[in-house]
C-alpha cells in the first residue's frame, strides 16, 4: 500500500480519541496533540490531549475491572491475545505504513517490527495457561507448603516512540495473560500505533476497562498522579535513564512494582580472529536497525588493532550504499530521525568526536532539505574522551576505536554506567565464553547483530534498568507469589 491517497486512508482508520473503559472519547477540555511526519516536518493529524482527570478516569476503569479480569479463565485470556496476533498479521501492510508515517523508519523495517510485535501476543497467549505454583511437604515433615501466583493488579505503562508497536505488545501481552488491567500512555511523537493496537484488542474481544489508552502532550503531568494513587500496583517504563530515575522516585511513595528498560551504550567487540564478513553484516544490523534509534543499537565499535582498518573500510563501503529517503518509498534504507532535537544531539556528538581527533570516513553531517535526516556516518580513530563513547547516540553513527588485548576490550566495553546489551565477534570458543561472562550487560549477541526475540528475556543491568520483558521470565513481572502454610 503506497501513495498519498493510501496514506490518508490509513490515517483516517485510526481512532484519534482516548480509549477509556471501552469507549473512545475526547479529552477533558477538548485539547489536541499534533502528530508530525518526521520526513517532512508536516502535521499528519491530531489526537486527543489527555488531562489529569482523564488519566484518573482511565485508572478508575482499570481498577474497577481488575478483580473480574483476574478471575477470567487463563485459556480465554490467551485466546484474546491469539485473535489479536492474527489480526495484526493480517493488517501488517496498513500497520507498517502507519508506523512509518509517524516514526519515519523505512516501511520494510516497519513490517519487520509488526511481525516482532505480533509475536509477543502469540508467545504470551501460550504462556497464559502456564502460570503455576508449587506444593511440597514441609522440610520438618509437619505441614505443607503451597505457593500460588496471582496478578499484580492495575498497571501503568509508558512506551517510547522508537518502536511504537513492539514496545506496546511487549508490555501488554504478559500483563493481559497474567490477568492485569492496564493504563498505557504512548509517546507523544508516535501515538497512532498504540491507538490502532487498542482498536485491534477491542475487536479481538478484550473486555472494557482492561486496556485504557491516554495520549498526552505532557507525560509527566498525567503520569505522576497515577503513580501516587494507591490503586496502581505496577509501573513499566521504556525510555531514557534520566526519566526512569524520576519515575522510580515517584513510584517509591506507593512502593510500586517497577520494571525499567532504560538507556544503552552497546559495545560491539571485534577480535582479531573474527569472521570480518560476518562482523560487518552484524554491524549493519546492530547499528542501522531503526536508523540507529534503538537502545540495543551498537553505540561504539571496539576493534582489534590488527583488523581495525579493514573492518572500517568494509563498514564504510556498506554504509555508503544506503539510500536515504522518506520511509514510504520502497527503495529507502534510512529514514529520518524522530525530530530536530534528536538530530541536533547527533550532530553535537559527531562534531565533538571530530574535534577530538576522529576521522570521518563517511558522512558526519545532517542532510539539507525537509525532514530530520542525518547521513550514515563512520568515524575512525575515535579517542577515549569523545562523548559519543559514553553517551547514547541514537542515530546512524558508527564510531570505531581500537584495542590490543582481550583485557583492554573488556575494560573498554564495561567503561559505562549502562549495561543493556553487547555484541561480540570471535571464532575462539574459549574467548567467547570468557568475554560473555565478563561483560556487564543483561544481554549479549555472540556472532550475531540482533538479540531481540519474544521468546527471550529482554533487559539490562546497572543504569540500563531492571526487570525482564519476553521469554518465560516476562510474565513473572506481572505476578505476585502468595505462600500458604498448611497444617496437616
Amino acid at each position: 500500500m503506497t501513495g498519498r491517497g493510501s496514506e490518508q486512508e490509513v490515517l483516517e482508520k485510526v481512532p484519534k480519541d482516548l480509549f477509556i473503559d471501552g469507549k473512545w472519547r475526547a479529552g477533558t477540555g477538548g485539547g489536541k496533540l499534533p502528530v508530525e511526519d518526521p520526513s517532512t516536518g508536516e502535521t499528519l493529524c491530531e489526537v486527543a490531549d489527555a488531562q489529569v482527570d482523564d488519566a484518573l478516569a482511565a485508572l478508575a476503569a482499570a481498577a474497577d475491572k481488575q478483580a473480574e479480569w483476574a478471575a477470567w479463565a487463563p485459556r480465554e485470556r490467551g485466546e484474546i491475545l491469539r485473535r489479536a496476533y492474527e489480526a495484526i498479521v493480517a493488517q501488517t501492510d496498513e500497520l507498517a505504513l502507519l508506523m512509518t508515517l509517524e516514526m519515519g523508519k523505512a516501511v520494510k523495517e516497519s513490517k519487520a517490527e509488526i511481525g516482532y510485535a505480533a509475536e509477543f501476543f502469540r508467545w504470551f497467549s501460550e504462556e497464559a495457561v502456564r502460570i503455576h505454583g508449587r506444593y511440597m511437604v514441609n522440610t520438618t515433615g509437619v505441614g505443607r507448603i503451597l505457593t500460588m501466583r496471582q496478578p499484580v493488579g492495575p498497571c501503568v505503562f509508558v512506551t517510547p516512540w522508537n518502536f511504537p508497536m513492539a514496545m506496546g505488545t511487549r508490555k501488554l501481552a504478559p500483563a493481559i495473560a497474567a490477568g492485569c488491567t492496564v493504563v498505557v500512555k504512548p509517546a507523544q511523537q508516535t501515538p497512532l500505533s498504540m491507538l490502532a493496537l487498542a482498536k485491534i484488542l477491542e475487536e479481538a474481544g478484550l473486555p472494557a476497562g482492561v486496556l485504557n489508552v491516554i495520549t498526552a502532550k505532557h507525560s509527566g503531568a498525567v503520569i505522576e498522579p497515577l503513580l501516587k494513587d494507591p490503586r496502581t500496583r505496577k509501573l513499566s517504563f521504556t525510555g531514557s535513564t534520566e526519566v526512569g530515575r524520576t519515575l522510580i522516585e515517584q513510584s517509591a511513595e506507593q512502593v510500586l512494582r517497577v520494571s525499567m528498560e532504560l538507556g544503552g551504550n552497546a559495545p560491539f567487540l571485534v577480535f582479531a580472529d573474527a569472521d570480518l564478513d560476518a562482523a560487518v553484516d552484524g554491524a549493519m544490523l546492530a547499528k542501522m536497525r531503526n536508523v540507529g534509534e534503538a537502545c540495543t543499537s551498537a553505540n561504539r565499535f571496539h576493534v582489534h588493532e590488527s583488523v581495525a582498518a579493514e573492518f572500517a573500510r568494509r563498514l564504510t563501503e556498506r554504509m555508503g550504499t544506503l539510500r536515504l529517503g522518506r520511509g514510504t518509498e520502497p527503495d529507502t534504507d534510512v529514514g529520518p530521525l524522530i525530530d530536530e532535537a534528536q538530530r541536533e544531539k547527533v550532530q553535537e556528538l559527531v562534531t565533538d568526536a571530530i574535534d577530538r581527533g576522529a576521522q570521518a570516513l563517511l558522512g558526519g553531517e545532517r542532510v539539507a532539505g525537509p525532514g530530520y535526516f542525518f547521513a550514515p556516518t563512520v568515524l575512525a580513530d575515535v579517542t577515549e574522551d569523545a562523548r559519543l563513547l559514553s553517551e547514547e547516540i541514537f542515530g546512524p553513527v558508527a564510531p570505531i576505536a581500537t584495542f590490543s588485548t582481550e583485557g583492554q576490550a573488556l575494560t573498554a566495553a564495561n567503561r559505562t554506567e549502562y549495561g543493556l546489551v553487547a555484541y561480540v565477534y570471535t571464532s575462539d570458543l574459549q574467548r567467547a565464553f570468557r568475554v560473555c561472562e565478563g561483560l556487564e550487560t543483561g544481554m549479549v549477541g555472540l556472532n550475531q547483530g540482533v538479540v531481540s526475540n519474544a521468546a527471550a528475556p529482554f533487559g539490562g543491568v546497572k543504569q540500563s534498568g531492571f526487570g525482564r520483558e519476553g521469554g518465560f521470565e516476562g510474565i513473572g513481572e506481572y505476578l505476585e507469589t502468595k505462600y500458604v502454610a498448611i497444617s496437616v
